[in-house]
């Protein structure tokens, strides 16, 4: 097999089909740009439901004379008796791992600390005081997916004003990163049929455009693999370059954006690393030779006949 004549009709073929291999790669390119980032959005949704997951509690708000009017809370504030009820429940309940008691002047302090920044808003504290504060259970959940079983074992007993998790908080933020993903792996298949589709298209004016050259080598007896060279290295060229500018523009935003940036500035969960991006990468590139070699495998046997 003589490759200087495969190489020569491959970069042959890429010159005449210039603005044919341009639209492939850039089809190629955002459609694998957009699959890449729908890997690492999945990677980060699981890195932050894992991190969240160890530190979800439960709070456990017990009644006040402010909520005297609530269904369970008509005795006002919660007495010895009832906190007795409650702890029983959570040192005999399975799910339940840990739990500490919150003090009003606990929950005071906390809340001057996070409403309280300067001398202006020390008002407040002179209108809010430490009974305005209502007790609590901090829970720590052995399995935080299994949350609703504690909550419904301590929902409607005397005393308990409110049972809240920070679940109710993020779940708006998982279901925002799932949004995403799906909508970038929807636009990624759509443009994936795009370029399989280009690619066909491709080989099919590539082979009318060598259809003397095909006619003498299959006269000469040369086999479908050494005719259809050219077009696979033609298609798998075009397939390389995508993948380069699809790694990096998914790498820059790995560095610029999400280390450069997120990372610093928004440290409420564990974000996504370079093995994350490796792997990315790595299914980006297995995609996107696939996604150009089988077609043209496909459409080499059906036009390169004479």
């Amino acid at each position: 097999m003589q490759l200087k004549y495969v190489f020569t009709e491959t970069r042959i073929g890429l010159q005449r089909n210039v603005s044919m291999t341009i639209a492939v790669v850039v089809t190629i390119f955002i459609s694998l740009t957009l699959v890449g980032m729908g890997l690492l959005l999945n990677a980060q949704a699981d890195k932050t439901e894992k991190y969240w997951g160890s530190r979800l509690q439960i709070t456990v708000y017990l009644c006040n004379d402010a909520n005297i009017k609530k269904e369970h809370c008509t005795s006002g504030e919660a007495d010895q008796a009832q906190k007795s009820a409650i702890e029983d429940v959570l040192k005999s309940h399975p799910e339940v791992d840990t739990y500490d008691f919150r003090t009003k002047d606990e929950a005071f302090a906390i809340f001057k600390r996070v409403y309280i920044t300067d001398d202006k808003d020390s008002t407040i504290s002179s209108v809010v005081t430490a009974d305005d504060m209502q007790e609590s259970y901090r829970v720590t959940l052995k399995n935080p997916r299994n949350y609703l079983e504690v909550e419904s074992a301590l929902k409607g007993m005397d005393g308990v004003e409110a049972v809240e998790d920070l679940r109710t908080v993020l779940q708006p933020i998982y279901n925002a990163i799932t949004w995403m993903k799906w909508g970038a792996i929807s636009i990624a298949a759509f443009l994936l049929m795009a370029a399989i589709l280009q690619v066909g298209n491709t080989i099919r004016l590539a082979a009318f455009a060598r259809r003397k050259e095909i006619g003498i080598m299959r006269l000469v007896g040369a086999s479908t693999l050494y005719i259809s060279l050219p077009f696979l290295l033609e298609t798998l060229a075009a397939a390389a370059i995508a993948i380069v500018l699809s790694g990096a523009t998914i790498g820059a935003v790995m560095q610029f954006v999400i280390r450069d940036r997120l990372r610093h500035n928004f440290q409420v969960t564990d974000w996504i690393g370079w093995a994350d991006l490796g792997q990315a990468l790595g299914a980006i590139s297995v995609l996107g030779v696939v996604i150009t070699l089988i077609p043209t495998l496909v459409m080499t046997r059906k036009y390169l006949k004479v």
